[in-house]
């Protein structure tokens, strides 16, 4: 559908033309100062602001990373579920998160930035516990490992 610009007195005379653009994506109305007004479906402005809200997110989360401060819950803010992980687990994130968020803009769906996220934050609850932590992460296992004898068969 073309970009048609419609005047606030074409609401009440071509309300179903300018709905029909909004379902399509967009409809501008151009109001009597001359500003813009747009309409568009509900799920794009939802995808729009979670990318918008994301974006901000990882360049902050970028920002300290590249700063070689140390990564702390009060600076992480929001993002203090990240506080688990190293530097270089951080990086991960952020190349992973950058992806998704290209992915989620082009495809105008933030689903595979959510399921990421809940990934993240899924593990970041499981290495909070030390003993789950160190057996992730493959700390001081193999002093726990034992030989388990061969199977025999009871037939």
């Amino acid at each position: 559908m073309e970009n048609v610009i419609f005047q606030a007195s074409d609401l009440a005379r071509d309300r179903t033309k300018f709905l029909d653009a909004a379902r399509a994506g967009r409809a501008v109305v151009r109001d009597k100062d001359g500003s813009g007004l747009v309409m568009l479906p509900e799920s794009e402005l939802a995808v729009l602001e979670g990318y918008a809200a994301w974006s901000q997110r990882l360049n902050r989360l970028t920002a300290l990373i590249e700063s070689d401060r140390s990564v702390t819950a009060a600076l992480l803010g929001e993002l203090a579920w990240l506080r688990v992980f190293d530097v270089e687990d951080l990086r991960e994130f952020v190349s992973e998160l950058h992806t998704a968020l290209i992915a989620g803009l082009a495809d105008q769906s933030l689903d595979d930035v959510n399921k990421l996220v809940a990934e993240w934050r899924l593990t970041a609850r499981q290495l909070e516990d030390p003993l789950r932590r160190s057996v992730l992460l493959g700390r001081d296992a193999a002093e726990h490992l034992v030989d388990a004898p061969e199977p025999t068969d009871r037939g």
